[in-house]
């Protein structure tokens, strides 16, 4: 099994997808505990979800699960957000702090699993970005994420709808961050939010480099824009889909136009 999938494009844009495979090799599913088989915490159905939005992008995808090792992890271990509930490089629990391992990994099972699947994909991800920028004098990162809106071990209330992160600005030009924050703000009947409870994870944070032409944002949807009901089986709601991906393909065609003006000046 390939751990990436690539589909290459001739646009400034790339699309990182960490956490919508579902692949776990055998001997991995079977010591997982009852309630990691679920695979709860798959962002559901968000490459179909952006599939077509936007002609020319590239998307990188990661195929295997979350559960075999986090691609949106620091490799080193180190905790995105410090002093808050988070799950790690290759998780423990669930997005509930509930266990989902009746056998949990040895540190030495985490370094094979980060050679053959964390490490592929971001090998995958650089040579892209680096391709796009040779191209276009730029290149934006897209990293496309979905969570429940109901997860009190991760945060209190309801999450909005859209949530932009790029770790409080350091990511990526004002001008990439304005325009997708202005295009959230006004969609009607969605909420949204700028660098809240989600900043930004580690792919974020490790390839936006606006100095060097390199901008990354992150977009976390509440799973309630797009799924029947935020519970096994996790359908896609083809009808929530269809009006959120119109706010969607906006944001996608307006970042492809501010890269457009930025490459002009590259």
């Amino acid at each position: 099994m390939n751990p990436v999938e690539i589909q290459r494009g001739d646009s400034p844009i790339v699309l990182g997808l960490p956490h919508t495979g579902t692949f776990m090799p055998e001997d991995l599913f079977e010591r997982l505990n009852e309630n990691g088989r679920t695979l709860r915490d798959t962002d559901w159905h968000i490459h179909t979800l952006y599939d077509g939005l936007l002609e020319g992008a590239t998307t990188v995808r990661a195929a295997f699960h979350r559960y075999v090792i986090d691609a949106n992890r620091d490799p080193e271990g180190v905790s995105l957000y410090p002093g808050q509930n988070t799950t790690g490089l290759v998780p423990l629990t669930d997005f509930d702090g509930l266990p989902i391992w009746s056998q949990p990994p040895t540190d030495t099972e985490i370094e094979a699993r980060r050679a053959h699947f964390h490490t592929p994909y971001h090998a995958a991800l650089e040579r892209e970005l680096q391709r796009v920028r040779a191209r276009h004098g730029i290149a934006i990162l897209y990293d496309c994420h979905s969570i429940r809106s109901h997860i009190p071990y991760l945060f209190d209330g309801t999450l909005p709808d859209f949530n932009i992160g790029t770790n409080e600005g350091q990511t990526c030009a004002p001008e990439v961050q304005d325009a997708v924050w202005q295009i959230c703000r006004q969609a009607q009947d969605y909420t949204s939010v700028l660098n809240g409870r989600f900043k930004g994870g580690w792919t974020t944070r490790q390839y936006g480099r606006p100095a060097k032409n390199i901008h990354a944002i992150q977009m976390e949807l509440a799973q309630s824009t797009h799924l029947t009901f935020e519970t096994l089986p996790f359908d896609y709601d083809v009808e929530k889909a269809k009006t959120l991906r119109v706010h969607l393909k906006h944001i996608l065609t307006e970042l492809s136009e501010v890269a457009g003006q930025f490459g002009a000046s590259a």
